[in-house]
């Protein structure tokens, strides 16, 4: 059973970077799809980005396209997202989540996943 561990989350200011990890504590993340989601208090928890079991394919939401990267090492059962010019409209709560079963219809909604990590923060600063 995959068992999901964020981390990387913290204080920027406009234009910084950060990098999110997801860990894998239960060595079987390679044969899941990943996605990123977030969650600003007060609002729903919003599609990032999502990657394919094998990398090959990746998706992002229109707000983060050209800033953020999904990506992931499977030898590490760890899955990243690098986030470059970060806005300040980025900050909220991460979390990853993992399935083997997404597709082109849920892989950007909560619904699509079952496993999910417990969060990590991201603050940016104006």
């Amino acid at each position: 059973q995959v068992q999901l561990v964020e981390s990387g989350g913290g204080l920027v200011q406009t234009g910084g970077s950060l990098r999110l990890s997801c860990a894998d504590s239960g060595r079987t993340l390679s044969s899941y799809n990943v996605g990123w989601f977030r969650q600003a208090p007060g609002m729903e928890r919003d599609f990032v980005a999502h990657i394919s079991w094998s990398g090959g394919s990746t998706n992002y939401a229109s707000s983060v396209k050209d800033r953020f990267t999904a990506s992931r090492d499977n030898a590490q059962n760890t899955v990243y997202l690098q986030m470059n010019n970060l806005k300040p409209e980025d900050t909220a709560v991460y979390y990853c989540a993992a399935s083997r079963l997404t597709t082109s219809t849920n892989f950007n909604a909560p619904s699509g996943y079952d496993v999910w990590g417990q969060g990590t923060q991201v603050t940016v600063s104006s």
